[in-house]
């Protein structure tokens, strides 16, 4: 059977497989049972498949990759220009095969079980962090109403907090003090939580030499080495580091017509969590960047000065990111010198 691309719109239960050959035509549109996915797949020539990066493409795709196949995992908003007129599980295959033709399409690596891994650990750190905020949120404005105000800062909450709970003196009821305390006791559980997290992704990641490289890198910690380990794996589906700083949304967007382009604000595409991960990596490096005599240091209060403290942050973040491709896609170590050179 003469086929040059297998299209699969995945599902729970019943999959659609589309299969095209070197003419651009289809050679069969059916589908499979979940239970016949896999000796169908393995039955045919290794050829190149293709799927929607969705919910278990990654795990299909590592199955299928052990089976000979090439495997492209291509993102929904690239496969909806394709899908014909009126929706359907065989429309959406096809659609798939042709978009998987398309020179210069940027696809998805398929994930390791290890970036998976980090992933589902950043993933839960990160929804915990977002809960203890939520906490942290509802105990100000509770004891806002009884005339409780709480310091900023969620160290200096958490040392107020046993102090405004033993005051007699303020206005809090029995029940506002019984609620605070368990809010309180939930805030230490969550800490925990976050500290496991912590410590599951620095041991996934203390024997990865990329990671230890990374950390080298003023600005990164264990947490966002992890992170970006996770989302990029090596790296090598960018071409160099700027495709990198785009895909993470730290690069200008633009709008233009009749010949005029205006550049506005950063993007914002990609991981949102891996952005903002950086940006607050960028941050603590210019934070303390006057402390320092380096080439580093001069870069950041050159921009500084030019155009601002958060301007300059973002574009070290840009800069982080970039730096991060060559270590992890090229292997090399960081040079301060060449990194802010000029």
């Amino acid at each position: 059977m003469n086929i040059k691309v297998l299209g699969i719109d995945l599902a729970k239960n019943v999959f659609q497989l589309c299969a095209i050959n070197q003419a651009g035509k289809e050679v069969f549109n059916r589908q499979v049972r979940r239970t016949k996915l896999t000796p169908t797949v393995a039955n045919l020539e290794p050829t190149l498949i293709a799927m929607e990066a969705c919910s278990s493409a990654h795990y299909w795709g590592r199955r299928f990759e052990g089976m000979g196949h090439r495997v492209v995992l291509i993102p929904a908003q690239h496969v909806k220009a394709f899908v014909r007129v009126n929706k359907s599980d065989a429309h959406d295959a096809l659609a798939i095969a042709e978009a998987s033709q398309r020179p210069n399409l940027k696809t998805v690596p398929v994930k390791s079980t290890e970036q998976q891994d980090l992933q589902m650990i950043s993933r839960q750190r990160q929804r915990w962090i977002r809960h203890r905020t939520a906490v942290v949120n509802q105990i100000r404005a509770a004891a806002r109403e009884y005339g409780v105000t709480l310091p900023l800062g969620y160290r200096a909450l958490k040392k107020a907090l046993p102090e405004v709970l033993e005051d007699g003196d303020n206005e809090l009821t029995a029940i506002a003090r019984e609620l605070i305390a368990e809010w309180s006791d939930e805030l230490r559980q969550l800490d925990a939580k976050i500290h496991t997290a912590q410590e599951r992704q620095k041991a996934l990641v203390k024997d990865n030499p990329a990671e230890q490289a990374l950390r080298e890198v003023p600005g990164f910690g264990p947490v966002i080495s992890a992170l970006l380990l996770s989302a990029i794996g090596d790296g090598r589906q960018f071409a160099n580091g700027r495709q990198m700083a785009a895909w993470v949304g730290l690069v200008p967007r633009h709008t233009g017509t009749g010949g005029k382009t205006r550049m506005l604000g950063i993007s914002k595409n990609g991981d949102r969590e891996l952005r903002t991960m950086m940006i607050h990596g960028a941050r603590a490096v210019i934070r303390w960047a006057h402390r320092r005599d380096d080439a580093l240091a001069r870069w950041v209060s050159q921009l500084e000065a030019r155009r601002g403290r958060n301007r300059a942050v973002v574009a070290l973040a840009n800069k982080m990111t970039r730096i991060a491709w060559v270590i992890v896609a090229k292997g090399e170590r960081f040079d301060m010198k060449k990194a802010f050179a000029g």
